[in-house]
């Protein structure tokens, strides 16, 4: 396992085989020799920094109906919220007094926020933080749309491609919605020039290895500039309510892996890391991520805003706390700093 590590460090990339190989006999003894590499390769190229983005989830309704989320069309039981673009404004300018230069909208597939009313939300935040990056994760649109958005100041996209195989895509998702559109709205976004950020679910129902040296795979065709994974958890009101959660190792371990293969990428530690275990998010950036993503949204709406079970939605995770945010860290031997930490992986 350790060749097939040093292997991957190397070249940056495996054969489809060997990734299937390292993925089903690690131990936790390649998890650590993996991670002290990955954290090596991290430190190469950013050194002990820790970037934050502040995130603002400012709608939970959806018109999509993933069986794994918690804010489906059909959860009947979900409070739903939208935040104005007033409130918008707001969290943006709590951020910015806190030391944020990044800002992260992220909601559902809401209709209510058409081009028109998003562009105008996006172009406010560049006219007044002019300095600060504007991530939207907003799911598919169209290409005129992404590029619409990207005209009125937007520069990053989140976007999962949550699972490469057709099939195993098609098990987690009602008819209609498909892999390949996922996957076309990735390579839009890239095309008009957005820095973008793809991943996937570790442990998602169904999942194979297979299916993850795939996602690998195309995360490597792909080239974003972020990658963003973390543990499938599930939501007692989704179809999925009984399954088994990921694994925090095998998380880590892809993380690890990540960053070897992507040596420049941005790599959060998410909020799911730290939902699965306390000190999830820690264990994440040992094990090669350099971004966390603390919440600026409202108090009173955060609790609403639940695609999993017990999702950590005070304490470190509210904007308020980033002091803790910056002493956890601390104590791990990285620096949270006030920067929009672009990706290097241009």
């Amino acid at each position: 396992m350790k060749q097939l590590i040093d292997r991957l460090e190397q070249e940056q990339t495996l054969p489809r085989e060997d990734w299937i190989r390292l993925l089903e006999d690690f131990t936790s003894e390649d998890t650590a020799y993996l991670c002290e590499r990955a954290r090596h390769v991290r430190q190469m190229h950013y050194q002990n920094l820790i970037f934050i983005r502040g995130l603002i989830e400012f709608t939970n309704y959806c018109k999509k109906d993933c069986f794994y989320c918690g804010i489906r069309r059909s959860n009947s039981n979900v409070h739903r919220y939208r935040l104005s673009k007033a409130t918008i404004l707001d969290c943006c300018r709590r951020g910015y007094e806190l030391g944020f230069r990044t800002f992260v909208l992220q909601g559902g597939e809401d209709g209510h926020f058409t081009d028109a009313v998003l562009t105008d939300i996006v172009h406010a935040i560049r006219t007044e933080f002019p300095n600060c990056a504007i991530t939207l994760s907003i799911g598919e649109r169209s290409r005129d749309s992404y590029q619409q958005l990207f005209d009125a100041g937007a520069n990053r996209f989140l976007l999962r491609h949550e699972t490469f195989d057709s099939t195993h895509y098609a098990s987690l998702h009602p008819a209609g919605l498909t892999a390949a559109s996922r996957q076309k709205c990735l390579w839009n976004l890239k095309e008009i020039g957005y820095q973008v950020g793809s991943g996937f679910m570790v442990g998602s129902p169904g999942q194979t290895t297979e299916n993850l040296a795939d996602d690998l795979l195309f995360l490597k065709k792909l080239n974003p500039q972020m990658v963003g994974i973390g543990p499938f958890i599930p939501h007692h009101d989704t179809p999925f309510a009984k399954e088994q959660a990921g694994s925090l190792e095998l998380t880590l371990f892809l993380l690890g892996a990540i960053r070897l293969m992507l040596p420049k990428v941005l790599l959060p530690a998410t909020t799911a890391l730290g939902t699965i275990a306390p000190d999830g998010r820690e264990q994440g950036v040992l094990a090669g991520a350099n971004v966390v993503m603390p919440n600026l949204s409202p108090k009173d709406v955060r609790g609403d805003y639940l695609l999993y079970d017990n999702k950590i939605c005070t304490g470190d995770e509210a904007a308020e706390s980033v002091a803790n945010l910056k002493r956890s860290m601390q104590a791990i031997g990285y620096d949270v700093v006030v920067d929009r930490g672009d990706s290097l992986n241009m």
